[in-house]
């Protein structure tokens, strides 16, 4: 999860030298210099945020506005049809969608969030791939919209139980916010963009803050005793738990939107017989995976005993067998469940939950039950 890649210097977001402060021990992360967690420790992080609130800096994420040329943001909508699965002209004002961005094999380039604020559409994109998914929508959508990057925002996540009773003192509107609405809110008097939403599984809210405000926001938060700030060691093993896939490891390029088991995020429209079916890159191959299936699958995996079994393990159908069938792509200990989670990839016919498979640990083959997602039930506000 935390590999560093190259030897560029380390890019800081807003909050940094609260991280600092507070504590966090810092590492590199898609070119961030970011804390993975604090004196507290990431087990009692991961607890903390599943039964009060948890305070998470993600402003290494893309944030982007496509402004529609027309000023109709249905253009937008349907220009953005162009490059994902996904029915955003669908999108009412005030909700966002979960997308991905798909190239002509089928793969995913980056998944992301869609947003309709009325006027235009606001997207946040990973931080590894901003660049190029923000080259990729020039490269395609400039005759119809501008593209405009937000370097100058930052992005923190409030996440679990006590999350809307604490944003709400700032915010009085996102008690009414329901599970993805976004949009425009004032937070402590400042200008911000808010959805509910998260990354967690948990009941929460992403807010997008102007740079300069931000230190002043995020203090403001955690000066509520029912918030504690949480670091990456955590946010991984949070959406580990949720089943939520990590781009770049639980889906890529290579992958598509029916292999990583995320086919419920297309929509009628786009799918065979849809008013505006397929039209996007790749969509003879994920339509005929979403009526005929596809070969392979991503799945969850329950270890049996209590060693986490870690991204990259080979998976086998049996005990004995040489040839692995699929590999484990995310993989640790559980804490909510006090036991490990994994998640992977298999072929179809070994795809069905309680399936059982044999994973490669340190020369032994480990049993893995094939398992649901999520491991740990969602709260969110419906």
């Amino acid at each position: 999860m935390l590999a560093r890649e190259d030897h560029s210097p380390l890019k800081r977001t807003p909050l940094h030298a609260l991280h600092v402060s507070s504590g966090g021990k810092m590492v590199p992360f898609a070119g961030y210099d970011m804390p993975v967690q604090y004196a507290t420790g990431v087990l009692r992080e991961h607890l903390h945020t599943r039964c009060s609130a948890g305070l998470f800096d993600v402003s290494h994420m893309g944030q982007i506005a496509l402004r529609p040329k027309s000023r109709k943001v249905e253009d937008a909508a349907l220009a953005l049809e162009r490059l994902v699965p996904q029915d955003i002209l669908g999108v009412a004002p005030g909700r966002q969608r979960y997308a991905q961005i798909t190239n002509g094999a089928g793969g995913i380039l980056d998944d992301l969030m869609v947003a309709n604020f009325g006027s235009h559409l606001f997207l946040v994109v990973n931080a590894a791939c901003k660049a190029e998914d923000e080259a990729h929508l020039r490269a395609n959508l400039s005759e119809t919209c501008v593209i405009e990057p937000l370097p100058d925002r930052a992005l923190i996540a409030l996440q679990g139980p006590n999350a809307c009773s604490v944003l709400a003192k700032f915010c009085a509107d996102v008690a009414a916010m329901r599970f993805m609405d976004s949009g425009p809110r004032s937070v402590d008097g400042i200008d911000c963009f808010v959805s509910r939403s998260g990354y967690t599984g948990e009941d929460g809210f992403e807010i997008s803050v102007p740079a300069g405000r931000a230190e002043a926001l995020a203090t403001a938060l955690l000066a509520d005793s029912a918030v504690l700030p949480i670091g990456l060691g955590a946010r991984d093993s949070l959406r580990l738990e949720a089943g939520l896939c990590l781009y770049g490891h639980d889906i890529d390029t290579t992958t598509t939107p029916v292999e990583g088991a995320l086919e419920w995020s297309i929509q009628k429209s786009r799918r065979h017989g849809g008013v505006r079916a397929g039209g996007f890159p790749g969509a003879d191959k994920i339509l005929s995976q979403l009526e005929q299936g596809a070969p392979r699958r991503r799945v969850g995996l329950r270890p049996d005993g209590r060693a986490p079994i870690r991204e990259g393990a080979p998976l086998f159908p049996d005990a004995a067998s040489s040839e692995p069938i699929g590999a484990v792509t995310s993989g640790g200990f559980g804490p909510s469940l006090n036991a490990p989670v994994a998640m992977g990839y298999l072929p179809s016919a070994h795809a069905a939950s309680g399936g059982l498979v044999f994973a490669q640990l340190r020369g032994q083959r480990l049993p893995m039950r094939v398992a649901a997602t999520p491991f740990v039930p969602n709260t969110y506000k419906r």
